[in-house]
C-alpha cells in the first residue's frame, strides 16, 4: 500500500499532502504538509493542537496527532491544483483518541463484531440533499423532482461533483434535482458505515467547492427557507455477514427476525437518535407534517410518512428518514447501529406496521392510535439522550464535548431576539 502511494505521488509530481478529520460537530478541519513527510505522518503521525479543535482536548492536554489512514489515500484535482489527500485518525498519547468521531464508528463495528462475528458489516448508503444559491442567497432555480435542463440549472455542477467523487474513490450511485426550488440530490452506493461516513463528509467539501467555483453556494442547512422542503439525509441501513444478508426473511419482501428487532430497536432510541441525527436548532423545523420529513415514531412497508421504510428491493434494507446532512455521519451511524443492536441482543419486537398516510391524521388521531411523536425542538432531543445510558455509551469520549456543544447552542438560539419577534411584540 505505502509503495503504490509513492509510486502515485512521483508520477502525478504531488507536493503536498491534505490531512483531512471531522470535529465533534462533523465539520472537516486539514492541515497540508509536504508530501516528504509521508513516512512520518504514516509511523508517527503529525501533530496539531487539538484544544483549538470543537470537541477535542483541553489546552493542558493538547498535543495531539494525526494519523493517515493509508486506505483513504485519493488524489485532489481542482483547476490542475494536486495534492494528496489521507483521511486520519487522531491520536492521544500515542492512543486513538476516543472522542475522535471516527474511532467512535470503528468502536461501535467492533462491538458488532463481538456479537455478529468478525466478518459482520454494518453497511449504509446515505442521500445526501441540498440547494444552490444565488449570491442573494435565494434559490438557484425553479426545478422540482427529476425536472431536466433547462429547467433544471444544476446539471453541470451535479456532474462534474460527481466526477470529483470518483475519482475519490467515492461510491456514487445517482444524482437528481430534488422536489424544492434549487434543491438537489446526490446519492451513495451501499457500502459499509465507515467508508459511507467518509464519503459524505468529503463530498460535502467537493459540493461546496464546485459550487463556489460555479458562483454559488451550496448549503446542507435542514430547512433554509420557511415555504418549501428542508434538506434531508435518508440513511439506508442493513447487517450482512459474509454474503448473507442479515435482513433477508424466507419469502421476498419479508423481513428477518434480525431486521424486525433492529427495527425495534431504533424506534425505541429514536427520540435520543435524533440528538445526534438532527443536532442544530434548525432541523427540528424540517421536522413537521407535510414536507417529506417524518414527525411520527413509525414504520411501514413503502411508507414515506414513516420515520422508517421499508422500500421495495432485492437488497433487503431499512430507510431510516429523519437524519439531515448537518449532523456528523460518524456518530449518527454509530448510534443507529448501537439502537438497532440493543433491539436484536433483546429480541425486541417493532409495533404493527403502518402503511397509510400519517400526515392525513390530526394530532387527536395520531394520539388515539397510540403513535408518539418525535422531539420537536434540539432542547427536547438533548434531554432524551442525557436520559438514554445505551446511546451515551455509544458516543464514547465524544459525548460529554457532543452534549456541552448542543447545549451552547441552544443557549445562543434561545437568548437571541429574531425580526420576526421584534416587528411582532415591539408595541406589546
Amino acid at each position: 500500500m505505502t509503495e503504490r502511494i509513492y509510486d502515485i505521488l512521483k508520477a502525478e509530481e504531488i507536493t503536498f499532502l491534505r490531512l483531512q478529520f471531522v470535529d465533534v460537530n462533523g465539520i472537516v478541519k486539514s492541515m497540508a504538509v509536504p508530501a516528504k513527510s509521508l513516512e512520518t505522518a504514516l509511523t508517527e503521525g503529525i501533530g496539531f493542537d487539538g484544544s483549538s479543535i470543537e470537541g477535542f482536548s483541553r489546552i493542558s492536554e493538547s498535543d495531539m496527532n494525526l494519523k493517515p489512514d493509508p486506505d483513504t489515500f485519493s488524489v485532489f484535482n481542482f483547476n490542475g491544483r494536486k495534492e494528496g489527500r489521507f483521511i486520519c485518525d487522531v491520536y492521544l498519547d500515542d492512543e486513538p483518541f476516543n472522542g475522535d468521531p471516527r474511532f467512535v464508528l470503528k468502536k461501535n463495528i467492533e462491538e458488532m463484531k463481538k456479537i455478529l462475528g468478525k466478518k459482520a458489516v454494518f453497511n449504509v448508503g446515505a442521500e445526501l440533499e441540498f440547494f444552490l444559491l444565488n449570491n442573494d442567497m435565494k434559490q438557484h432555480d425553479n426545478g422540482s423532482y427529476f425536472d431536466f435542463a433547462p429547467v433544471d440549472l444544476a446539471h453541470d455542477i451535479r456532474k462534474n461533483s460527481a466526477l470529483l467523487m470518483m475519482n475519490l474513490g467515492i461510491d456514487y450511485e445517482a444524482s437528481h434535482h430534488e422536489v424544492g426550488k434549487g434543491q438537489h440530490e446526490i446519492d451513495f452506493k451501499f457500502s459499509d458505515a465507515l467508508r459511507t461516513a467518509d464519503s459524505v463528509v468529503t463530498s460535502k467539501i467537493i459540493i461546496k467547492i464546485v459550487a463556489n467555483l460555479n458562483d454559488l453556494t451550496a448549503t446542507f442547512m435542514p430547512k433554509p427557507f420557511q415555504d418549501d422542503y428542508g434538506n434531508g439525509m435518508h440513511t439506508h441501513l442493513n447487517l450482512s455477514v459474509g454474503e448473507k444478508n442479515l435482513f433477508e426473511g424466507e419469502k421476498d419482501f419479508e423481513l428477518s427476525q434480525t431486521a424486525l428487532s433492529f427495527i425495534a430497536g431504533i424506534l425505541k432510541h429514536s427520540k435520543a437518535i435524533c440528538a445526534v441525527s438532527n443536532p442544530t436548532v434548525n432541523s427540528y423545523k424540517r421536522l413537521i407534517p407535510g414536507y417529506e420529513a417524518p414527525a411520527y415514531i413509525s414504520w411501514g412497508r413503502g411508507n414515506r410518512s414513516s420515520l422508517i421504510r421499508i422500500p421495495k428491493s432485492k437488497n433487503k434494507r431499512i430507510e431510516f428518514r429523519v437524519p439531515d446532512a448537518s449532523c456528523n455521519p460518524y456518530l449518527t451511524f454509530s448510534v443507529l447501529l448501537k439502537a438497532g443492536l440493543d433491539g436484536v441482543i433483546n429480541e425486541l419486537q417493532p409495533p404493527s406496521s403502518l402503511n397509510y398516510n400519517l400526515y392525513d391524521l390530526s394530532i387527536e388521531e395520531i394520539k388515539e392510535k397510540g403513535i408518539e411523536l418525535l422531539p420537536s425542538t434540539l432542547k427536547d432531543a438533548l434531554k432524551e439522550l442525557k436520559k438514554d445510558p445505551v446511546l451515551k455509551d455509544s458516543l464514547l469520549g465524544a459525548y460529554g464535548a457532543f452534549i456541552r456543544a448542543k447545549w451552547k447552542e441552544w443557549d445562543e438560539y434561545r437568548l437571541y431576539v429574531t425580526r420576526w419577534e421584534f416587528e411582532k411584540y415591539l408595541n406589546i
